[in-house]
């Protein structure tokens, strides 16, 4: 089971200048107007212009998955890059050593992180890897509007993680909840276990309401889409990992109403926390 060792997080890093090439316009709009689509240039020129590779240097700078040297990598995104079809997970590779299996895997919402934990869980129990590195990347930046971007303002975000095969949270559930099922009940089966010692961290997606049962829950806040668990449990792995021996990560998308639930589970964790009664952080 994939075993989380290293985590690092970003969000809306500096702005980068629009870049008024009309040769990309006129990409744009071969690319939208197909579909009936308008390329919408303030847009553009009102965006952070923040893309994937930007996302990926900053990520790789900012804590200690920069010096690992993973057999596999994999980059997901629910939103194209701002200049799409870039090949991305070819340039972690190759910042990171350059000797990995890498794609990446989009066009799934924010399910696609979550997918890339079920392939790296098979690459390992296959023995094609024991180092596995997952980035979740978020930019905003869109030459159309897209209301659960423009309506909702998301951000600029990204999350790395490193995954081995011990020494941290194992990853040892991963599943989709239809948008036809209350995903509350699955949730309530999984912290029913053990009460005293299970977080369900939500996405912003995700009634809490409906959680009336769980004991200790921590919502991540709005501002972002497919990464917005990740971004807490890059945050808060370490003390979660001391307090909880189980960690529910569930995030509801918007468009579908599917939900996705990953469960982690600790060994060696320290005394269990005080009674929070439902309290959401």
């Amino acid at each position: 089971m994939p075993t989380l060792r290293a985590a690092c997080a970003v969000v809306s890093p500096p702005r980068r200048p629009y870049d008024d090439d009309p040769s990309l316009l006129s990409y744009y709009r071969d690319l939208v107007e197909p579909f009936g689509l308008e390329v919408e240039e303030d847009l553009l020129r009102a965006g952070p212009n923040v893309g994937h590779r930007d996302l990926i240097d900053r990520l790789v700078t900012a804590g200690d998955i920069g010096d690992s040297a993973p057999d596999l990598v994999i980059v997901t995104q629910a939103l194209p890059d701002v200049t799409p079809f870039t090949a991305i997970s070819p340039y972690l590779d190759r910042l990171l050593g350059g000797r990995a299996t890498n794609f990446g895997i989009h066009q799934q919402g924010l399910a696609a992180p979550f997918t890339a934990l079920r392939i790296i869980s098979a690459f390992q129990r296959a023995g094609r890897s024991l180092d596995a590195v997952l980035a979740v990347l978020e930019q905003t930046t869109l030459p159309t509007r897209f209301p659960l971007v423009h309506d909702n303002h998301l951000v600029d975000s990204g999350v790395m993680l490193r995954f081995g095969r011990d020494g941290g949270p194992r990853v040892t559930e991963v599943e989709a909840v239809p948008a036809t099922e209350p995903v509350a009940a699955r949730i309530g089966e999984v912290a029913d276990k053990e009460p005293d010692g299970t977080l369900v961290v939500a996405g912003p997606w995700l009634d809490v309401a409906t959680l009336d049962g769980v004991r200790h829950h921590y919502q991540a806040g709005r501002g972002t889409y497919c990464t917005s668990v990740w971004l807490a449990l890059a945050r808060h792995w370490r003390s979660w990992q001391q307090e909880y021996p189980t960690v529910v990560l569930c995030d509801t998308d918007p468009r579908s109403g599917d939900s996705h639930l990953a469960v982690l589970r600790s060994d060696g964790h320290g005394p269990l926390p005080g009674a929070a009664g439902g309290e959401g952080r």
